[in-house]
């Protein structure tokens, strides 16, 4: 190489240098060696500008080679860079369609979740729906059995109540049937007195006018009913019937009497002779088959009475049963109208209001039918 080929010029002695000549008479050979001297340098200059061309056309030939080798790497980083970028645009394809099919698969479930939530709401009304109905449903049911208690509190085998049963009726008492037929009091002192003059005298026709005061009072309940106490028609009514009719001697027990008839609560049912209460309690407060413990007045009892829950029993004259039926038929109309099973006309059912109120009336001036 050329750093070896500079290494050996430096090793090499200096070349065409003279050396100074001593004036000397026995050196007579020195200019030969002169001669000498020259020739040995030309040799010298020939061997290394051969050596220099030799370093030259290694050096050439190196090159050569280096660029040849470097051309093929060239080459072959061209070719792998094509590869990368033929991967590269596969892989960006590949990305694309999953990009599209996540927008797809996206869009498809979005769609299959609003389908669902409108299924479910779909779903979902119909089935307060049919909630709806089966609550009407049930308040109807409720009304039948109310209506079917009320039927045999009213009447029962021993002591039925001829104006729930037409065919234990003479033709001339079906006669003042009218109205609501299901709802009828068991007390009514003008039917009892035309069935005990039937024979003697012909029935009188009966003659109405509406009270105008009483009449817009009923429209107005009619339009909202309601059993809250606060409004006017109720008020009165509270006042002037309900009051006075369950306002008996034991003011205690009379008091429980009137809130378990307004919750419906109240049960009344006949007493055989064999029967004995279910609940021991002091004589003063149930009575018994000889005393009426509303009245505290010795009586014979038929009925008792349960309110609520409670399981005390509590014997009750007639007379006391009388009252307490007659409101209890009132509240059972107006529940009827309240639940919207009443299909009358509003005349109709203010006269049958009426009617229950007549009947609290007279049940609480002591006329009351001989069955009770």
């Amino acid at each position: 190489s050329q750093v070896s080929f500079e290494e050996e010029s430096q090793k090499q002695p200096a070349v065409g240098h003279w050396k100074p000549l001593m004036p000397s008479e026995g050196n007579k050979e020195e200019p030969e060696l002169g001669c000498q001297d020259a020739g040995g340098v030309d040799e010298t200059q020939s061997t290394q500008q051969l050596n220099v061309s030799r370093l030259r056309s290694s050096s050439v030939e190196i090159r050569e080679k280096g660029s040849e080798f470097l051309k093929d790497e060239l080459h072959k980083a061209q070719k792998e860079l094509k590869l990368k970028d033929k991967e590269c645009e596969r892989l960006s394809k590949v990305r694309e369609q999953l990009e599209q099919e996540l927008e797809e698969l996206t869009a498809s479930l979005f769609e299959e979740a609003h389908k669902m939530v409108r299924e479910a709401n779909t779903k979902q009304a119909a089935a307060e729906k049919q909630l709806r109905e089966a609550r009407g449903k049930i308040d109807m049911l409720q009304a039948e059995v109310t209506a079917l208690k009320t039927l045999v509190i009213t009447s029962t085998p021993s002591s039925p109540n001829r104006e729930l049963h037409p065919q234990l009726q003479s033709p001339s008492k079906a006669g003042f049937r009218k109205g609501h037929g299901r709802n009828k009091s068991t007390s009514s002192a003008m039917v009892s007195a035309a069935s005990q003059n039937v024979a003697a005298e012909p029935v009188s026709r009966e003659c109405k006018e509406v009270d105008s005061i009483l009449f817009a009072e009923f429209q107005a309940w009619k339009e909202s009913p309601t059993l809250d106490k606060s409004c006017s028609f109720l008020d009165r009514i509270y006042r002037e019937d309900i009051g006075p009719c369950l306002d008996f001697t034991k003011q205690e027990l009379s008091e429980l009497v009137r809130v378990a008839v307004e919750q419906n609560t109240l049960t009344i049912e006949p007493v055989a002779s064999q029967t004995l209460p279910v609940v021991k309690v002091a004589a003063e407060e149930c009575g018994g088959p000889k005393k009426c413990a509303l009245s505290g007045l010795p009586r014979t009892c038929k009925h008792r009475i349960m309110l609520g829950d409670a399981g005390n029993y509590y014997y009750i004259s007639p007379s006391c049963r009388a009252r307490i039926t007659a409101v209890c038929n009132f509240f059972t109309y107006i529940r009827y109208i309240q639940q919207g099973l009443v299909r009358q006309d509003v005349e109709l059912m203010y006269w049958e209001v009426m009617r229950l109120r007549r009947e609290m009336s007279l049940a609480k001036l002591g006329f009351y039918p001989s069955e009770m």
